[in-house]
């Protein structure tokens, strides 16, 4: 296939944007779906995170139009696709389960699709040529989905919607069935084709790890409604609440409830210290708060802003880095993230602290305060 031909192949996959206004989904009497409003831009590779049953995985097949939508409206290049049928929508889907026929070969299985639309014979050898280049899969084109392994299957998966040139590309947790090592090398293949190919694309997982590496903006659900849209920096440094910043990053944050005292100083369990972002906030005295401090920014000290006495119950060892426990009588347990090297036995007494720019502050009902620092 020459240059002149890849090229318009490549202007093809990219030019596709997704709205979607408004949108409700009911199953019987049970709202699934909460008025999601979302914005995708042509090229974005978006990513849908939230606990089980969030709605993430429903909201996926509404956009590809295998479950109806009750309210709002979904649109595919500024096109009202909300009523039209998957077929026609101009997107592809990967499944966790990748839903190759066992009886074709590769080839036949690329080809399937294109065949059902009476797409031309020698354009169906160029488009899987393509699709094949792209995917290295030229040396298993002749094999069974059986001869081939986990990441091999995903790969076809992927290549039949190469092959069918679709507006936009959604995966429902393509990588959950693969072993750790497979995982990372798919989810790296990933990222590449989407470099590659610029294709809208949209995608589910369970897996931070997942949504923080390949992501432009993350969409996180909770109980069918959006918490928050951002950057992967921005979920994770500036969560919007605190559902967000218990469910982004791993381990847990830390949470300690607080009164607001006056300028700018608050009061944890009788530690009272001062946070200089909140003097000029409209705070009244007394307050309710929650701080939240994450693991990686805690350290072994007593200079910083912040110091707390605790107890060392438990040290995981993870490769580059240690994650210990601390059990504390005012503060409970606490968890902190250190480089391997550092050392701690167990019922060993340390005393840990976290620099005021590291403590995340929400208000009583949840909500983010950011204040200046």
């Amino acid at each position: 296939m020459n240059a002149r031909v890849n090229s318009s192949i490549l202007l093809e996959l990219i030019m596709a944007s997704v709205s979607l206004a408004n949108v409700v989904k009911y199953y019987g009497k049970i709202k699934t779906i909460d008025n999601v409003n979302l914005e995708i831009a042509s090229r974005e590779f978006i990513v849908l995170v939230g606990p089980s049953g969030c709605g993430k995985s429903t909201l996926l097949r509404m956009i590809a139009g295998l479950e109806d939508v009750n309210s709002g409206e979904i649109k595919i290049e500024d096109k009202d696709v909300t009523q039209t049928n998957a077929g026609a929508r101009g997107v592809s889907m990967v499944f966790q389960s990748y839903a190759l026929y066992p009886h074709m070969t590769v080839r036949e299985n690329l080809a399937f699709g294109l065949k059902n639309i009476k797409i031309p014979k020698q354009e169906i050898a160029d488009r899987i040529a393509n699709a094949s280049n792209i995917l290295q899969l030229d040396n298993y084109l002749e094999r069974l989905p059986q001869h081939l392994s986990g990441g091999q299957r995903q790969r076809v998966a992927i290549g039949r919607s190469i092959v069918s040139r679709s507006k936009v590309f959604l995966f429902d947790e393509p990588l959950s069935n693969l072993d750790a090592a497979l995982r990372i090398q798919m989810r790296q293949e990933i990222g590449k084709l989407h470099e590659r190919l610029g294709k809208t694309t949209i995608y589910v997982t369970h897996d931070q790890t997942e949504a923080m590496t390949l992501a432009d903006r993350i969409v996180i659900l909770n109980q069918g409604r959006i918490e928050q849209i951002g950057t992967p920096e921005e979920v994770y440094n500036h969560p919007a609440n605190l559902f967000v910043a218990g469910f982004i990053g791993a381990p847990k944050i830390n949470l300690f409830n607080a009164v607001y005292e006056q300028d700018g100083y608050v009061n944890i369990n009788g530690l009272r210290f001062f946070i200089p972002r909140l003097v000029n906030l409209d705070l009244a005295m007394g307050a309710v708060l929650t701080l939240a401090i994450r693991p990686e920014h805690f350290s072994l000290t007593n200079s910083t802003e912040l110091s707390l006495a605790v107890k060392t119950d438990i040290t995981e060892m993870h490769g580059d880095s240690t994650v210990v426990l601390f059990s504390s009588t005012e503060h409970g347990t606490l968890q902190m993230k250190v480089p391997y090297q550092l050392k701690l036995s167990v019922g060993e007494d340390v005393t840990i602290g976290a620099s005021c720019e590291h403590i995340l502050v929400f208000d009583e009902h949840g909500q983010a305060i950011h204040g200046e620092s």
